[in-house]
Formats: C-alpha cells, sequence, structure tokens
C-alpha cells in the first residue's frame, strides 16, 4: 500500500471501514517502513510482527482505529506474552503475562498492536539513550536526539512506521518527543487514562498514559476511546461535555491567553525558540484571541526542589517491586549511573522526608492553579533549546549531576504540568533554521482538555504541519 504513510490513524480505519483495504494490508505496510526505516532511528526495539498478523486476520473490535497499526512504549504498559525491559539491563528478561488495563482499552479502540518502542532506562531522561536499547534517532536529523522517555514512539510516529504510538508524560515526557519530531503531543489531565489495576509507579498522579500522533484529530479520538473512569478509581478526572474528537472542529471562541517565555533559572531561551513563541503569540492574537505577556508568577525552584524527595522515594518503591518480581537486588553493571543515584537517593528518604515533599509540593501546586483564575490558556515554548545532539544528555557517559544540570537547561518548562495534574499539549508550530522541529506548549486549566482541542484544531488550519514531512519519509 504505497499511500499508507499519508493517512492519519482515522484515515486509515475509514479505508478498512469502506474495505478499500484490509487490516493485514497495513500491518504489511507498517512492517516494510519499519523495516526500511528503522536501521537508521532504532525506534523499534520488539517487533511483535507475528502477533500482529494473527491479530489482523481475526475479527477486530469496531473502534474508531478498526485495523490501524499500533506501537507501545516499552514502559508501564504491559502486553500480555511481550517484554517490558524499561530500558534497563536489570529488567531485559521481564515478560508481561497480561494485558495492563490501558492496554485493553487500546486494543478495544481497534488497534493492531506491532511492538514495542525505544526509551531511556526506567523513563528518568529526556532522551531515548541507554545501555541496553541505543540511542533512538530523530527522523528530521538522525544525529539528534527524538526526546524522551517517548522518543521511540515519536521517532515511528515522524517516520510514517504508524500514523500514532502509545507516550507517557511524568515530566515532559510526551511533549518533549512530540516537539523534537514535529509532532501532536498532549499530557492529559491527572488519571484521564486510568491504568488500573495497574499503576503503582505512577508517581502519585504525575505519570499519565495517552499517544503522539501527526494530527490532532487522532489525538482527541484516541482519549475519547480511553479516558473515561475505570470503576474503582480513587480520583476520576472531571467527565467531559462532549466527545473531543466533536471539539477539534469546534470554534475556541475568543480565549483569554497568557504567554511567557521566563525560565526558573532566569536565562533567555534559544533566539528562534523566542521568536517562534513570539510569532505563536501573534498569530493567537490574529485570530481574535485575548493575548497577554505575563507569567505564572510562580517560584519554579521551590516547586522543582520540592518534589525530589517523593519523586526519588517513589522512584525506590517502584524498584522494591521489581526486585522482588525478579528475585534478586541489581547487580553494579546493570543499572546505569543516573538510575544508581536515584534508587540510592531514594532509599535515603524518611518518612517525614516524604510526607513534607508531598505536603509543599501541594500548596505551590496551588499557586500555579490560581494563576489560571487570570486566563484560560498558558503558552510557552516546550523546551529552551532545538533537540539536542545525541550524547548531549548521556545518561551512561555522564555524570548524574551534569545530566540533570543539562536536563534542566533543555527541558525548563514541563514539569510544573505535571505536578499539578492539568492537561498540557505540544503542536509543530514552527521549524529551526536547520530543519528541526520546534514545539509550542498549551496549557489548560484541570480537566479541560475540550479547550486545548478546540485551539489545537484552529491552530492546525491556520498552520498546517501535516505536509511538512522529515527527509526519511519518502
Amino acid at each position: 500500500m504505497k499511500e499508507y504513510a499519508e493517512y492519519d490513524g482515522l484515515g486509515l480505519a475509514e479505508l478498512v471501514r469502506k474495505r478499500e483495504v484490509s487490516p493485514t494490508e497495513l500491518v504489511e505496510a507498517a512492517i516494510e517502513r519499519i523495516e526500511r526505516h528503522d536501521p537508521r532511528l532504532n525506534a523499534v526495539v520488539y517487533k511483535g510482527y507475528d502477533d500482529a498478523r494473527r491479530t489482523a486476520a481475526r475479527e477486530l473490535p469496531d473502534g474508531p482505529f478498526k485495523g490501524v497499526p499500533f506501537l507501545i512504549k516499552d514502559l508501564g504498559i504491559g502486553v500480555a506474552g511481550w517484554p517490558r525491559t524499561s530500558g534497563s539491563r536489570f529488567a531485559k528478561d521481564v515478560v508481561d503475562t497480561a494485558d495492563s488495563g490501558l492496554m485493553r482499552r487500546y486494543r478495544a479502540s481497534g488497534v493492531v498492536p506491532l511492538g514495542k518502542t525505544n526509551t531511556p532506562e526506567y523513563g528518568i531522561t529526556g532522551t531515548a539513550e541507554s545501555a541496553l536499547l541505543g540511542p533512538c534517532r530523530n527522523p528530521w536529523n538522525p544525529n539528534h536526539t527524538a526526546g524522551g522517555s517517548s522518543g521511540g514512539s515519536a521517532a515511528a510516529v515522524a517516520a510514517g512506521m504508524v500514523p500514532l504510538a502509545h507516550a507517557s508524560d511524568g515530566l515532559g515526557s510526551i511533549r518533549i518527543p512530540a516537539a523534537c519530531c514535529g509532532l501532536v503531543g498532549l499530557k492529559v489531565t491527572r488519571d484521564r487514562n486510568p491504568n488500573l489495576p495497574d499503576g503503582f509507579d505512577y508517581a502519585l498522579g504525575n505519570v499519565v498514559d495517552h499517544v503522539v500522533s501527526r494530527t490532532v484529530r487522532d489525538s482527541a479520538a484516541m482519549l475519547d476511546a480511553t479516558g473515561y473512569a475505570e470503576p474503582g478509581s480513587p480520583y476520576p478526572a472531571p467527565q467531559k461535555s462532549a466527545p473531543y474528537l466533536e471539539e477539534v472542529s469546534k470554534s475556541p471562541g475568543r480565549l483569554r491567553i497568557a504567554w511567557s517565555a521566563e525560565t526558573p533559572s532566569g536565562r533567555p531561551i534559544n533566539p528562534e525558540i523566542q521568536a517562534a513563541l513570539e510569532k505563536t503569540a501573534e498569530t493567537l492574537r490574529a485570530l481574535g484571541h485575548e493575548v497577554i505577556e505575563r507569567g505564572l508568577g510562580i517560584d519554579y525552584r521551590a516547586l522543582y526542589a520540592s518534589r525530589g524527595p517523593a519523586a526519588a522515594a517513589n522512584f525506590a518503591a517502584g524498584m522494591a517491586r521489581l526486585i522482588d518480581q525478579i528475585g534478586r537486588e541489581p547487580e553494579p553493571e546493570e543499572l546505569e549511573p543516573l538510575t544508581w543515584a536515584t534508587l540510592k537517593a531514594g532509599r535515603r528518604q524518611t518518612g517525614p522526608d516524604v510526607m513534607r515533599s508531598l505536603q509543599e509540593t501541594r500548596m505551590l501546586n496551588r499557586k500555579t492553579l490560581a494563576a489560571f483564575e487570570h486566563f484560560e490558556v498558558f503558552l510557552c515554548p516546550v523546551m529552551g533549546e532545538p533537540p539536542t545532539e545525541i550524547g548531549f544528555l548521556d545518561p551512561i557517559n555522564l555524570e548524574p549531576k551534569e545530566v540533570n544540570r543539562r536536563q534542566g537547561r533543555v527541558y525548563p518548562y514541563t514539569a510544573p504540568f505535571n505536578y499539578s495534574g492539568q492537561p498540557s499539549m505540544s503542536l509543530p508550530l514552527a521549524m529551526s533554521e536547520a530543519g528541526l522541529p520546534l514545539g509550542m506548549m498549551f496549557t489548560a486549566r484541570y480537566g479541560d482538555e475540550a479547550t486545548l482541542f478546540r485551539l489545537a484544531g484552529q491552530l492546525e488550519r491556520e498552520v498546517p504541519w501535516a505536509d511538512r514531512r522529515p527527509p526519511i519519509y519518502g
């Protein structure tokens, strides 16, 4: 199927419904593109081709993505019979015996899972580079990162291997790779996509799952399929008022939008990203929105510092479960230096340390949420620098403190909205002079994905990016 990569997920599903193409043909087209492009990118780290062919040959659920090839990030989500390495040599032999809760919802949407995608060790860094899986490369320029921790999924979608793929976001891990690879990436509201009965390691609501996609409507339709409360969900997200797919075509009305380039360090960001941000603000103003330059008015440094003890302890708790499952402690060479540093820090935390951390973060989150009483959407860049070269954030050979210092410079913006639980979306609205995507980030009030989908739909029509393809795309 020569035209396979020209369609988004809903477009391919429509072809299946019209019987113009079969799910089996779509699977073979996806496999062909993976085999052609992945040797250069290293995006797909487990190939479940035989399972995919069997699934495509059976009767599929009549969901919105019936017959559409799909990839799963190799972190967090369990797929029955498939490995889940979490990008780590310690977990390389872990195989899931059953689908996780969210995986069952993906299957019900009609997708055909093809394999697993590259991720850094336990999703810790904002680049998909690990000792086990190797670096994932950006389709726009393979010398540069595809971002992380959902870098493999983003690279695969940007290269046209699949139209959308699973991703997860704990400190920016959907929005960062979407920005690096020129995609739509939505971090949904906390608990919008439950992963029960799993989700022990979801950092008390900081981590969410969704997808990266080429079109806004694919993101909306998949959230319609997966984003509903599960019986027993202790903290379900606020209910939507209409299907998100319908919101994409609605006018957002005249929104009050604040924008800022402020960083926690006070250092200016890359000039190209600053210019793209200002141009985006001008575009929004031309579309009739009230656009004001103002920051959130929060103490970024205090917010980030407040979360440290709880985040480290949460990681140590997750590793304790994995150690119980594997039946032994990791050997020194089985974890990367940054992972060891994080695990040791987590094991040092006391109960009062963790509780104070959670209390302080909660109180600081109130300031973030209160800022949105003055506007409906906040605009800032996703990143402070264009996608970096492979190795700049190397978690294997750099000292842990240096990795974190560099990450703070490159990724200053995304984390506050994981802490507050708000929906936050990266849109591919600009390109650097070197031909690398630059993502702009839009954040809405808690539970208000609808406004983001309306605004994203408007921008997709005004600044279309669908025809902007990386050189590898052909």
